[in-house]
């Protein structure tokens, strides 16, 4: 878009045409999966990727700490309506603790507050392992974004107060982890045992989960402590980081292969039941009426680009896309 620029230049005033960058916004509808990069928060993310989209509205599924790596779902449009559903799923993640070093964040960003010799072997490790799987409890970081009256836990960090966190229920579906051996003067035959430095894990999750504390956990049950040297999610709600797309590839993408990256709408409903419905009923729910039928009760199914729940055979719509989001949809108004 062009914009007129005036400029005094000296004995007489000229006019001139000067042409500016300016993004237009357009309405963008679908799901992005990208491998986000180390040292990116996920709102810069989610900026970077709805300005090469040139999309009106944008949010992502929950935030993924700057030092970690992997799958982050970001959301366009309609799309926006059902990032809830994957706040609440279950993650996957990969990760590597450093052994024998506590630090004061529990991550590699942190000062070092203590050092332990690590004697451990992959029996142990193993046994450990055991008191970590299914439901267990978790004292959530002080270095974290849960809030205390209006603050978040990191800033009272900052300034050296520590506030009492209630352990919280998680629940670890799956848990295997492997010692990496130290590559030094230690693995010198001879010696009684093999030095291990690091263990890499990889861990299927509820919401909520900590992998830090996890790791910093495992460690003090090992003996020796830990520290969360690098993670990278790898897996959250039926997607798989594989899938992902990363910024730089997105940058070398011309527009419409930029579009041709997003998943539709209803990818977000992957694995929740769905319900078909009649002309009328379609319509009538289309509306926010409830419906009446033989359905099982559910807290969640898919219906017509939505989601419901059945309650006593009555299906009651939860959240719906608009009719002017269905008729871009489906028209692919990009």
């Amino acid at each position: 878009m062009s914009e007129l620029v005036t400029a005094d230049l000296g004995e007489g005033k000229k006019s001139k045409q000067k042409d500016r960058v300016r993004i237009v916004r357009r309405p963008v509808h679908g799901v992005l999966l990208l491998d986000k990069p180390k040292g990116l928060s996920s709102n810069d993310a989610l900026q970077k990727v709805k300005w090469l989209l040139r999309a009106e509205k944008a949010g992502h599924t929950g935030t993924l700490d700057p030092l970690a790596t992997g799958l982050l779902p970001l959301c366009f449009g309609a799309a926006t309506k059902f990032s809830q559903l994957h706040l609440d799923a279950d993650k996957c993640y990969a990760a590597v603790a450093q052994l024998g070093v506590k630090t004061s964040t529990g991550d590699a960003e942190g000062e070092v507050i203590e050092t332990r010799e690590v004697k451990v072997t992959p029996e142990q490790l193993q046994h450990v392992l055991q008191s970590f799987k299914g439901a267990i409890q978790q004292v959530p970081p002080m270095h974290s974004a849960l809030k205390k009256e209006g603050k978040a836990l990191y800033e009272y960090a900052r300034a050296g107060i520590e506030i009492e966190r209630p352990a919280r229920d998680v629940v670890i579906h799956e848990l295997t982890a492997e010692l990496v051996q130290k590559n030094d003067e230690n693995m010198a035959v001879g010696r009684e045992f093999i030095a291990y430095s690091a263990i890499k894990f990889i861990a299927k999750c509820s919401k909520g989960t900590y992998i830090r504390t996890l790791g910093e956990d495992i460690g003090e049950a090992l003996g020796c402590g830990a520290h969360l040297r690098s993670l990278r999610r790898i897996g959250t709600g039926g997607f798989d980081v594989s899938q992902c797309v990363t910024l730089e590839q997105l940058e070398a993408m011309t527009d419409e292969q930029r579009l041709a990256c997003l998943l539709p709408v209803d990818a977000l409903l992957q694995g929740l039941e769905k319900i078909e419905l009649n002309a009328i009923d379609t319509q009538r729910f289309a509306n926010g009426l409830s419906r009446r039928g033989q359905w099982p009760d559910g807290d969640k199914v898919a219906v017509i680009l939505g989601v419901a729940h059945v309650k006593e055979g009555e299906l009651i719509p939860d959240r719906l896309l608009s009719n002017s989001d269905k008729e871009e949809i489906l028209n692919n108004k990009f």
